[in-house]
């Protein structure tokens, strides 16, 4: 009888295992989403033909792997360097990649500053000479008198940045993010999501850049992460790529049961998982030899039988941020300081703005244009997504929809960036369990990885899955990961573990 394998979650990280297992294992699998949406949090929304990224998918990665993964699924279209950038590519298939430029800029104190920060006239203009030299002062006093263990992310920041600017920069949208004081956080969460970048980074990258041609591959592989200046987007956002995915499973063999709701695990006497399914009618048992989960932890561990107390009481301290996306429909921008006031693509480029000012609870706005002129129905529209972080259960994630729209639309007319007048419609997206954190039990989850681990052919992947803040292509890589260890008849899960915690990890594995 063909093997099977229970798949708990349709995000990238389950759809990338399903046809990993179908194209190099001969294992049938099936997939159980609770929602009726496909992509997990890389899924897009479509609101009247306005489609919402949620948290913006740059598809770019230092993994060729990866790369040609979605190469494969996908054409590339590449812009022209000289591109209008009020109108439409003229497409002749929607399965398509654009490259895109990428710009994401800070904004504080009223005004745009480059992310990452650059030495420029605009920077000193914006900041002032005096705060300029404080903070030229404050990095070289941290170069000689640096923090010898760092105990938080604020002295992760304050090692790199100096104290200044991060105060200036860093502070105050990294604590919207996390609902927490950067002294609260560890500083682990630096080091894998920032790990490579400090102010000599960005100054080499910026002098490297004088002398670079304007046409560049699109791997990068010489920068930091956070300094790529291209990145690769499907025609109508994350969503349609792995809806593509899924039929492509589908199509192959497997299954993908939606509006399953995941509840219950154990094994028989066999050693054969037996998954409980709860649906709005009924419940399901399905039996299959191998699971691969990508729900959180939490829920897993409660779903299991006779798991030690211990374990079970560090996975129910382990803690999520919720996120919530304001989509507005606009007339037009109306950005302080400029004397003009035009369409969108006209004005500003940017994909994200990060909202550095601390008047305001809005975390970051996406400007979905930018990603990609399909998002928008009509592109004399502006669309954007404003971004706001809380924990389950607060004032912003209970409160009701249009008072947190009016909210929303307040500040963002407050900090000068649109007039309450130029807005067309609006829609509000929650999602839950959106950012697993590094605080509550997490200092012990060891403990539960270690348990969970002795599982035979129970594999936990993807950003829930593994608690752990990935991006898409490195969830991916955990399910491709899990999958070759089946293929190959290893038992050792700590390659999967591996994924994103070293740096330059998976460019040395590919290149051997």
């Amino acid at each position: 009888m063909k093997k099977t394998a229970i798949i708990i979650g349709a995000g990238p990280a389950g759809l990338t295992a399903a046809l990993e297992l179908l194209r190099k294992a001969d294992i049938k699998p099936v997939i159980v989403e609770k929602s009726n949406d496909i992509g997990g949090i890389s899924k897009t929304i479509n609101y009247k033909a306005n489609r919402i990224d949620i948290g913006g998918h740059r598809f770019f990665s230092k993994s060729d792997i990866v790369m040609n993964y979605w190469k494969e699924l996908f054409e590339i279209s590449v812009s022209p360097a000289n591109y209008p950038k009020n109108k439409k590519w003229d497409l002749t298939t929607d399965n398509v990649f654009i490259e895109r430029d990428r710009l994401s800029r800070i904004y504080y104190l009223r005004n745009f500053f480059d992310y990452p920060v650059s030495l420029n006239g605009n920077t000193i203009k914006n900041l002032g000479l005096f705060r300029i030299i404080k903070i030229g002062f404050s990095y070289l006093w941290i170069k000689i008198f640096p923090i010898k263990k760092e105990k938080s992310l604020e002295d992760f920041f304050i090692n790199r940045f100096g104290k200044v600017l991060y105060q200036t920069f860093f502070k105050d949208y990294t604590e919207k993010v996390w609902g927490k004081s950067c002294k609260e956080l560890s500083a682990e969460w630096g080091a894998q999501r920032i790990k490579g970048l400090s102010v000599t980074k960005v100054i080499s990258n910026y002098f490297k850049s004088l002398f670079q041609s304007n046409v560049q591959d699109i791997s990068q592989k010489d920068k930091e992460t956070s300094l790529i200046e291209k990145f690769l987007y499907p025609k109508y956002g994350p969503g349609q790529l792995w809806e593509f995915v899924a039929e492509k499973v589908k199509e192959s063999g497997g299954d993908i049961l939606m509006n399953h709701e995941f509840v219950g695990l154990m094994q028989d006497s066999d050693g054969r998982f037996i998954t409980t399914c709860k649906t709005e009618n009924q419940q399901k048992e399905l039996i299959a030899d191998y699971v691969f989960s990508t729900t959180s932890v939490k829920n897993l561990v409660n779903a299991m039988l006779d798991v030690p107390q211990n374990v079970k009481t560090i996975a129910n301290g382990l803690l999520h941020r919720n996120f919530i996306t304001v989509g507005l429909l606009l007339n037009k921008l109306k950005i302080k300081n400029h004397t003009k006031i035009e369409t969108l693509n006209q004005l500003i480029p940017d994909n994200w703005i990060y909202m550095q000012e601390s008047d305001i609870k809005m975390g970051r706005i996406q400007i979905f244009n930018n990603w990609s002129p399909f998002m928008v129905a009509d592109e004399n529209n502006v669309w954007i997504g404003l971004e706001y972080f809380c924990d389950p259960g607060d004032e912003m994630w209970v409160m009701e929809e249009r008072a947190f729209i009016e909210m929303a639309v307040t500040e963002l007319e407050k900090v000068g960036i649109i007039d309450k007048n130029d807005v067309l419609d609006s829609t509000i997206i929650r999602m839950e369990d959106t950012y697993p954190v590094y605080f509550g039990s997490y200092n012990k989850f060891d403990i539960v990885r270690e348990y969970l681990d002795k599982i035979e052919n129970l594999y936990l992947i993807g950003r829930s899955g593994m608690h752990r803040y990935n991006n898409s292509d490195h969830s991916m890589l955990t399910a491709i990961t899990a999958v070759q260890n089946i293929v190959d008849g290893s038992k050792d899960k700590s390659n999967i573990w591996d994924v994103n915690t070293e740096q330059d990890y998976h460019e040395e594995k590919e290149r051997k």
